[in-house]
């Protein structure tokens, strides 16, 4: 029985919430209730929370305060989507209570928790009750109220537990859409997951699997030296989220580069290869469920860096001089938006999107390699905004997050910006463009799914207008039909579609013809975006 904790021990239950988390996070993923595929949430936060385990493998401190302060930095800078900011942010007000101490006595952990739901709730500009805030302030008042009467931290944390778990039952009955689905809230599933496995591990109950931590960290240092063919060494993990052969990735990889390392079992893929396409890599990889991990080395700059030269890749940690006043960062994935944005001003692109949020660090890089004193950058995606705004406090930059929450929105902001203005006017000038467009989404459903009023079968084409479900279509023919009375309602100026890496090319060309007689008084052009997801994204103007 534990009466106090010191750092081995609090790190070793983070190890164990990021071992269960890993193992659940398609169970959490699944709870997602809309049928499109973006259901993340377990990834998010299984990311999240293995960027600190990943920072306690290098060094555990000894005391409880230092331990929860390396959990809370390497949290924060790994944050992906909204769940795992939240998840960071709970425990960073956790490592500001415990700053300081060296042991963790039972009512200083119970306090811990408190503080921590206390810095989330601060942090998040409009709270929503049945979410993972919920959870967490009824586990942490639960934590609290047992204080007294517990004789060690597991009894504590077990009484905690229990309340926690019937605040995430009442998730249902707080949201409307979770009550239709008859599922719990996916974010407060994670927390009672990850205090779970941190109470286990009080116990003696969750034994890490170290087959599994074998599997994650393949050994690639056994590849020698060679010339440079290939400029990118490019590694990554991807979950097998479906019964896609790996052996089609295998021989797609060997066709495109080599010195390949090829690792799967019945839950990951990991591969190491060397490349001049690592965005067709990714974005091939993506076919296969959601990536769990990405690197991507330029050799030929460590090359140069190993002969004594000096590459502007020296330091992903140096910030960038500033050589103008302002400077663009965005959010997107696709080889086509890549270059659309590069070629409208944007000084940086973070590759990411929906099911592959990329982490705060990921964001802050690129902030920081912008040469500008103030920085804009557009997320494009709700689940990206949270993430790039932990960037503001972080960077020596100044940083503003504008909430885009679609890659058409983005490209507005940057194409109709007024380049004269001054930083604090460009900040409301960016927003207006991006809120004058509309956005049409074509992917398709995930699952079957009774939601919104619509029957929807597994496979058939899912439009969303700004966001919202318009219909389930089960022919191509249908779905254009929906679309052109769609649009023939907003009766806009400029339609712009941006086809997706799977749009098929004469479906593509057949839309563009449709919508283009549907709308006689309406400019309509198509653009490659080359994004994973959805078939088309369609600007409306």
């Amino acid at each position: 029985m534990f009466t106090s904790i010191g750092g081995k021990e609090l790190g070793e239950m983070l190890l164990c919430a990021a071992a269960s988390l890993n193992e659940k996070k398609e169970a959490i993923n699944k709870l997602n209730v809309f049928p499109v595929p973006d259901g993340d949430t377990g990834t998010n936060m299984s990311m999240t929370v293995s960027a600190a385990a990943a920072a306690l493998q290098k060094h555990t401190p000894a005391s409880v305060g230092e331990c929860a302060e390396v959990i809370a930095n390497a949290m924060l800078r790994g944050a992906r989507g909204n769940s795992g900011v939240i998840s960071s942010l709970l425990f960073r007000g956790m490592a500001k209570s415990l700053k300081g101490k060296e042991r963790a006595e039972t009512a200083d952990f119970a306090q811990a928790m408190s503080d921590g739901v206390d810095a989330a709730y601060k942090a998040v500009m409009k709270p929503a009750e049945g979410t993972i805030l919920t959870v967490s302030r009824a586990t942490a008042n639960a934590a609290l109220k047992s204080v007294r009467r517990a004789d060690s931290l597991e009894t504590m944390l077990d009484a905690a537990l229990m309340q926690g778990r019937a605040a995430l039952e009442l998730t249902t009955e707080q949201n409307s859409v979770l009550k239709k689905a008859g599922v719990v809230d996916a974010g407060g599933k994670g927390y009672i997951v990850i205090f779970e496995a941190m109470l286990a591990s009080l116990r003696g109950d969750f034994v890490l699997s170290r087959s599994s931590e074998k599997r994650d960290e393949a050994d690639f240092s056994a590849i020698e030296d060679e010339d440079i063919r290939f400029t990118y060494c490019t590694e990554f993990i991807v979950s097998r989220d479906n019964p896609r052969s790996p052996t089609l990735l295998r021989s797609y990889l060997q066709q495109i580069g080599d010195s390949l390392v090829f690792v799967e079992d019945d839950d990951i893929i990991k591969v190491h290869v060397h490349t001049d396409e690592p965005g067709n890599v990714i974005t091939e990889a993506l076919r296969y469920g959601a990536l769990q991990t990405v690197k991507i080395e330029n050799m030929r700059n460590q090359h140069t860096e190993l002969s004594g030269g000096v590459t502007e890749e020296d330091d992903d940690d140096a910030v960038a001089p500033a050589e103008k006043e302002l400077g663009f960062v965005t959010v997107c994935a696709g080889e086509g938006l890549k270059e659309l944005f590069l070629s409208l001003g944007a000084d940086r692109v973070v590759t990411g999107g929906q099911t592959m949020n990329p982490s705060t660090e990921d964001i802050l890089r690129e902030i920081n390699k912008t040469p500008a004193e103030t920085v804009f950058v557009l997320p494009n995606n709700k689940n990206i905004i949270m993430a790039a705004q932990q960037c503001i406090p972080l960077s020596e930059k100044r940083v503003v997050v504008m909430p885009t929450t679609t890659v058409p929105q983005g490209i507005a902001a940057l194409a109709y910006r007024d380049e004269e203005a001054d930083a604090a006017a460009l900040e409301a000038t960016l927003m207006d463009s991006a809120e004058s467009v509309h956005t049409l989404l074509v992917t398709y459903a995930a699952r079957d799914s009774e939601f919104d009023g619509y029957s929807i079968r597994a496979g058939e084409y899912l439009a969303l207008l700004d966001n919202s479900l318009i219909g389930s279509f089960g022919s191509f023919e249908s779905l254009q039909e929906q679309l052109c009375r769609t649009l023939k309602e907003a009766d806009p100026a400029v339609v712009t579609v941006y086809t997706g890496e799977d749009a098929q090319e004469e479906q593509s060309r057949e839309l563009e013809a449709t919508l283009s007689e549907a709308l006689p008084d309406t400019e309509v052009s198509s653009l490659y975006g080359g994004q994973s997801v959805y078939y088309y994204m369609i600007s409306i103007e």
